[in-house]
């Protein structure tokens, strides 16, 4: 039954029709029921978050200096160049005095809107590492699946705690200067504690540092869309533009620590937008993503 509506989707797409809503399953359901990648050359397409992606390969479940979590989720699959990031990241890691990282999510086999927990994560570009310092890299996949991450800022969200080292510091900023990263998410009390003490020549890694709700207990590496990606989309607006030029350590950085919480407190009222509200990634079916999606579900 899958793969019928599979088909009937892939071409109803590549013919340039539109079925209706309640006759297409969720993209979500179509992409988490693969099991594996494309047989197609490596390539992102779309955005991070509408879109999917071809050729995928799977991040080695262990490694010298990494182990990839929550095996079952089968969501360890990446863009070629994510699979060297973070191969040299946790190499970058051990340098620091850590055994190496700990990598959650990356991206399902062929990419796409997952079935619960992301937005984004849809073109292999997007990664998770665990802020928990491995011990150890000989974890079984159950121990895996039963240990969690630490969080690194304190219950107000306003500040770091305790878990906080000048190897997390060292780290992100070490994961942020490298060229193929286009920005990194972290809770907004890791960004202002790094704006405390980096120092002024840090800028151009500081800015790609961002904050957003969330991220205590990892942070989400973005790369840049590959060189030769065409229908890769790259994210607007870019860091240097929400920085302002600067390192992103101004008056909206404290928002997130004084308005933002604030109104997680008490929501204001907003005044209705007249029309259909806009579709959530959970919710878009083949027609919401990119029509070359099509092919890569369809590819052996």
């Amino acid at each position: 039954m899958i793969r019928f509506a599979l088909v009937l989707a892939t071409l109803a797409t590549l013919a340039g029709l539109a079925l209706p809503a309640s006759a297409q399953q969720l993209a979500r359901n179509l992409f988490g029921a693969q099991p594996a990648p494309s047989a197609q050359a490596p390539a992102a397409i779309g955005s991070y978050a509408k879109g999917c992606a071809a050729g995928l390969q799977a991040l080695p479940e262990s490694g010298p200096t990494w182990q990839a979590m929550r095996l079952s989720r089968n969501r360890n699959w990446a863009h070629p160049q994510m699979i060297g990031y973070l191969v040299d990241l946790s190499q970058t890691a051990r340098k620091l005095g850590w055994a190496g990282l700990y990598v959650g999510d990356i991206s399902q086999p062929r990419g796409g809107p997952m079935t619960g927990g992301h937005n984004s994560h849809q073109m292999g570009l997007d990664a998770d590492i665990w802020m928990l310092p491995p011990q150890r890299l000989n974890l079984t996949r159950q121990e895996r699946e039963n240990l969690s991450s630490i969080s690194v800022r304190t219950e107000d969200q306003t500040r770091v705690n305790g878990n906080w080292t000048p190897q997390h510091q060292a780290l992100l900023a070490s994961a942020a200067a490298d060229p193929r990263v286009d920005r990194i998410f972290v809770a907004a009390a890791v960004k202002i504690e790094m704006c405390k003490t980096a120092r002024p020549r840090d800028a151009r890694w500081l800015q790609k540092i961002r904050p957003i709700y969330g991220h205590n207990t990892h942070f989400h590496v973005r790369l840049k869309c590959p060189r030769g990606d065409r229908l890769c989309q790259t994210q607007t607006p870019t860091v240097d533009e929400l920085s302002k030029g600067g390192d992103g350590c101004d008056e909206t950085l404290q928002w997130w620590v004084t308005t933002y919480l604030e109104e997680l407190r008490n929501p204001p009222k907003r005044p209705k937008v007249p029309g259909p509200r806009p579709k959530t990634p959970k919710e878009f079916t083949m027609a919401d993503l990119p029509t070359q999606c099509a092919a890569v579900l369809a590819s052996d």
